[in-house]
């Protein structure tokens, strides 16, 4: 054999063996690459909290990259703060209350159907007609939850705050009149002693605006008064036409300075406060 075929045979071989020692080493990274996989898999299966902290972590890595990717932190939960319903999944009589004030005060059927909702469950809780309750909103505030009066009324049934700030401790602080549902249920509850004192609806609804020892309320009670009509026809299925609403009056509620003292309540009474 020639010195030139010596040389090829040694070269030959000596890429055989680098072939062979690298098939070794990657059979055996392979091996071992499937038993640290095994073992980590066994260690997170019999360690809970190991597997909850690997977890966390991936979540973290991925909600960064897509924080990244899409220039803003993605917040899931943020559904869960939305006051908002599917009006098609509330019953039928909640859902043509809340189309038809959707459509009347130019407010989207979603958290109109919320509020709705709200005020026949407090309604059942309060034994007040949730249609009285959704016609105090309208005409206070045309359904809106940041609304203020120049006397500091807020919120969806313009409670003066300051004066009933009582009524919010147990809600966070006065800061919660701006939450809709809280302002809702506050709002009801000034309502009730309103016309527990007055003894009648009309007059209750004169307290409520702060009118109860004017002459005149500026027709507040009667616009509350018409819109519970005109809700009650819708709530039975009836078609009743949109009117145009009407500004929130000047007067806002005032909280009575004494207790209140139910007085004997009128017949009307008994009918307003009984779930339509």
């Amino acid at each position: 054999m020639t010195a030139l075929g010596k040389l090829a045979q040694g070269v030959r071989t000596f890429a055989s063996d680098v072939a062979q020692g690298l098939f070794e080493i990657t059979h055996n990274g392979f091996a071992l690459l499937g038993l640290a996989v095994v073992f980590c898999s066994l260690t997170l299966v019999a360690r809970d909290d190991l597997r909850q902290a690997g977890e966390q972590r991936l979540w973290t890595w991925l909600h960064m990259r897509q924080a990244e990717a899409l220039g803003m932190v993605p917040e899931l939960d943020a559904i869960d703060r939305a006051t908002a319903l599917n009006p098609t999944d509330l019953p039928k009589q909640q859902a043509a209350v809340a189309y038809w004030l959707s459509k009347k005060y130019r407010v989207a059927p979603e958290p109109l159907s919320a509020l709705v909702a709200e005020a026949y469950e407090t309604g059942v809780r309060t034994q007040m007609d949730p249609t009285l309750i959704l016609a105090v909103m309208a005409v206070e505030s045309g359904f809106n939850p940041f609304a203020q009066s120049p006397v500091g009324a807020q919120g969806l049934m313009q409670v003066m705050t300051g004066v009933h700030s009582d009524k919010y401790a147990n809600f966070g602080g006065k800061l919660a009149a701006f939450d809709p549902v809280t302002n809702l249920r506050v709002g009801v509850r000034v309502l009730q002693e309103c016309i527990q004192r007055a003894g009648s609806v009309h007059a209750g609804l004169r307290f409520y605006v702060g009118a109860a020892n004017l002459p005149d309320d500026g027709g507040y009670a009667e616009k509350v008064m018409a819109e519970h009509a005109r809700l009650k026809l819708v709530a039975s299925g009836k078609p009743v036409p949109l009117a145009v609403p009407q500004p929130t009056p000047a007067i806002r509620t005032i909280a009575p300075a004494q207790p209140l003292v139910p007085a004997a309540p009128e017949p009307e009474v008994a009918a307003a406060l009984t779930l339509s």
